[in-house]
C-alpha cells in the first residue's frame, strides 16, 4: 500500500470523547478542536518518514521500517519505542496510550487512534478518535 504524500486533516470523528478519556484538559481540547493537522509522508518500500505539522509549527517526524522497531516521539515530546506492523493494508502502531491505525480508504488517509488505557490491547467500548485527511498538492517537511 502506497502511503506517499500530503494530507491534511478535513475532518474528524469522536475527538472530545478520546482526548476527554485520555485525561486532556478542556483548554487544550478547546484550542485544537478544528485544527488542520498537516501530514506529510515519504515512502521507500518497507521504509517511511512521517511528519506531522501542527498550527503551532510544532513538527514531530518519524521514521521506521515496516517490521523493527524504533524510537518514536508523540507531539508532547514522549520518546517511546515501537514497531511499525503492516496488516492487510493498514500500518498499526502502539503508542503509549492508545493504538494507531493508518489505512487509505477512497483515496484519503484515515488515522484511528483507539484507547489502550490501563490494558495491554486496545478497547472497543472506550471512544476512538477518527482523523480523515484529504491529498494535499504542497510539501511542508523539509
Amino acid at each position: 500500500m502506497a502511503f506517499a504524500g500530503k494530507w491534511e486533516t478535513e475532518s474528524q470523528e469522536g475527538y472530545d470523547a478520546f482526548c476527554k478519556l485520555l485525561g486532556i484538559p478542556n483548554d487544550v481540547i478547546e484550542k485544537g478542536r478544528d485544527y488542520k493537522l498537516i501530514t506529510e509522508v515519504t515512502q521507500d518500500g518497507d521504509n517511511f518518514s512521517w511528519c506531522q505539522i501542527y498550527p503551532t509549527n510544532a513538527r514531530v517526524t518519524n521514521n521506521f521500517t515496516i517490521g523493527k522497531e524504533c524510537d518514536m516521539e508523540t507531539i508532547g515530546g514522549k520518546k517511546f519505542k515501537a514497531t511499525v506492523h503492516m496488516e492487510g493494508g493498514k500500518l498499526t502502531t502502539a503508542f503509549p496510550n492508545y493504538q494507531h491505525t493508518t489505512e487509505i480508504s477512497g483515496g484519503k488517509l484515515i488515522e484511528v487512534k483507539t484507547p489502550a488505557l490501563f490494558h495491554s490491547t486496545p478497547r472497543r467500548d472506550h471512544p476512538s478518535l477518527t482523523l480523515y485527511f484529504c491529498s494535499r498538492g504542497i510539501s511542508v517537511c523539509k
